[in-house]
């Protein structure tokens, strides 16, 4: 396995095409699938770094290979932060992201602009198979939308709406989404400590 080669552990496939549009040609991405891997991750953290740290130490363990986890979400000021780290699991994990949607736009329905701050939370965790791990955050701030706009993207996508561009993150092409993303900002600076890694 080449230097260039990383192990992505996750089972989102939005995810995995995101991060090879990100990290481009330079890079072989491999999922658990790819390699046959099929463990049993707990992610009992309390933040975003916890869980990511868990993923990655699970698989790199069940590998032997440096192994890159994310853990993101989408958290709403009104509702507490809410989703939060159960983004993924909110309203149950094979509930559609429309029925989801749906839902957080029913509990803010008639709260103003001002009190509908969200925004996008990403950690990644690289784990080393010395033991060692190393993590990169990126957070983007928006607002909740009043209604889903947008064919682009995945998830909560459609209701993230960004006041500065007039749109949601929903309505941006995949190169413009990933130029400002959460997940983009934590790849660029994870991208930054593998090369002092000499990993990438």
């Amino acid at each position: 396995m080449s230097e260039k080669c990383l192990v992505f552990a996750t089972g989102n496939q939005g995810k995995v095409d995101e991060f090879k549009q990100m990290l481009g040609d330079d890079y072989t991405i491999l999922s658990m699938k790819d390699l046959d891997v099929d463990v049993d991750i707990v992610e009992d953290g309390k933040t975003f770094e916890e869980n990511a740290i868990i993923k990655a130490k699970t698989v790199m363990e069940a590998t032997g290979k440096m192994v890159l986890a994310d853990d993101s979400g989408f958290e709403v000021d009104y509702l507490n932060g809410e989703p939060g780290i159960y983004s993924a699991r909110f309203m149950g994990e094979d509930t559609s992201y429309d029925i989801k949607n749906a839902e957080l736009l029913r509990r803010c329905e008639g709260v103003p602009d001002e009190k509908r701050d969200a925004r996008f939370v990403c950690v990644i965790a690289c784990a080393f198979p010395d033991g060692r791990v190393e993590t990169a955050k990126g957070v983007i701030e928006g607002k909740l939308a009043h209604e889903p706009k947008g064919e682009n993207g995945f998830g909560y996508d459609p209701i993230f709406y960004l006041p500065e561009r007039g749109c949601t993150t929903g309505e941006l092409e995949p190169e413009e989404k990933n130029a400002i993303s959460h997940r983009g900002i934590a790849i660029r600076r994870m991208v930054e400590i593998l090369k002092k890694e000499g990993k990438a």
